[in-house]
């Protein structure tokens, strides 16, 4: 039978070389997303696959799950070590999946979720309208300072003790600074709520002990493994073993079916990349290289939501700089150049989230590639050439030059 790609599906492999060369020729600077190592790469494309393992570890519903189960086992044991928690569940299919875990775990239909706000930073699975999470249940909101972009953790606390939560979740897809986990977690005891942490964009500066961990503070943290983790695409719950029970049910047979092992096996391989020094040099540089670039920006007039970053992201408001330029048409000119970032939605934004008035740009990717802060200063100031003429042919094609000299500096895969 044949066995390789380009003989059972050529139109496919095609399609998966592009992307390749895509990622290649490109400088992606979407903040949720990285690139994998070849090693996670191979675990996550292997027999594992095969293998149906519906519950865990030890106790499946399908025989000859030994196997399987000893590669879910190293996932958990690595992820118990690396973050610090009690308990740890690596099934959940995404981000989102893991935050349902939590939700089913914790709460009944009808019960009141607070948290960020989408336009300030937040994330659609923590109570948008359009998303299971805004349909099942009441949510409230809070919302940055719109004076400094920041998290106001007074009137949090005056936002959660007037709708009574029963979960408050930290943590946003936006936001470019450090949640003040303690205090939050402080709120939520004085209202008697479960604090949710959702750490999906910074699992791997957590891991590495280059961002404050809320493991202590809350009663469950979830997060995302391809980020800044680097590890197989998914989703991960840590609790409080009280809570163990509970948030293992709610994730199978809650929520999912047969877990994902070929993802888990790529889960497993990228946290014990994350425990190796190396790790925690990348993360330190994913987040000084997004100091520099936070710094180029703004000295070349560009407005950042809370002036800079304490972490891999920047968020841009075009609105004061080039108010008649949507986030939408930023990232069109950025990408027609090679440079990959999203338009964004900014705290009081007035646009449509099509359009939306900002864009977020992350440097995780760019970091992996082994880019410094010399090449990063060099990417901000091409992407502020680019905002500043997004129209002009001889800008557009200067850009896309040194875009190119990049890549091909910094490769992806030899």
């Amino acid at each position: 039978m044949p066995h390789h790609l380009t003989d059972v599906d050529p139109a496919v492999a095609d399609a998966v070389d592009h992307e390749r060369e895509r990622q290649e020729s490109t400088l992606g600077m979407i903040a949720s997303e990285n690139h994998a190592s070849e090693a996670v790469l191979a675990a996550q494309g292997t027999v594992l696959t095969n293998k149906y393992a519906e519950g865990y570890p030890g106790a499946r519903y399908y025989g000859g799950c030994e196997y399987v189960d000893e590669v879910e086992r190293l996932a958990i044991e690595r992820a118990t070590e690396l973050w610090g928690a009690d308990h740890v569940n690596v099934q959940p299919h995404s981000g989102t999946q893991a935050n349902m875990g939590v939700y089913f775990a914790a709460l009944e239909p009808g019960d009141t979720i607070l948290s960020l706000d989408l336009t300030h930073g937040g994330h659609l699975s923590h109570g948008h309208h359009v998303n299971f999470s805004g349909q099942l249940y009441e949510v409230a909101q809070y919302e940055v300072d719109p004076d400094t972009g920041y998290v106001e953790y007074d009137a949090l606390a005056a936002r959660a003790h007037e709708v009574e939560p029963d979960v408050i979740v930290s943590g946003s897809s936006a936001y470019p600074r450090e949640f003040d986990w303690e205090r939050v977690g402080e709120i939520a005891d004085e209202v008697d709520a479960h604090h949710l942490a959702d750490i999906a964009h910074v699992t791997g500066l957590v891991a590495a002990g280059v961002h404050s961990s809320p493991v202590e503070h809350a009663s469950f943290v979830t997060g995302s493994t391809h980020k800044t983790i680097r590890a197989g695409r998914g989703g991960i719950i840590m609790c409080d073993e009280e809570y163990a029970d509970d948030v293992d049910s709610a994730v199978f047979p809650g929520s999912q079916g047969g877990p994902l092992l070929h993802n888990i096996a790529g889960k497993a391989v990228g946290f014990e990349e994350a425990r190796q020094p190396a790790f925690e040099k990348y993360a330190r540089r994913t987040v000084s290289n997004a100091t520099a670039l936070a710094d180029v920006l703004r000295d070349r007039g560009l407005s950042l939501v809370s002036g800079g970053t304490d972490k891999h992201l920047v968020l841009v408001d075009l609105r004061d700089s080039h108010p008649d330029l949507t986030g939408a048409d930023a990232e069109a000119a950025l990408s027609d150049v090679g440079i990959v970032v999203n338009k964004n939605a900014v705290p009081g934004e007035t646009r449509s989230p099509f359009v939306t008035s900002g864009v977020r740009i992350g440097t995780p990717a760019l970091t992996t590639r082994g880019f410094g802060s010399e090449e990063i200063e060099t990417v901000g100031h091409l992407i502020a050439d680019v905002i500043d003429a997004p129209e002009d042919d001889a800008t557009r094609e200067r850009v896309s030059d040194a875009v190119d000299d990049l890549c091909e500096s910094f490769p992806i895969y030899k």
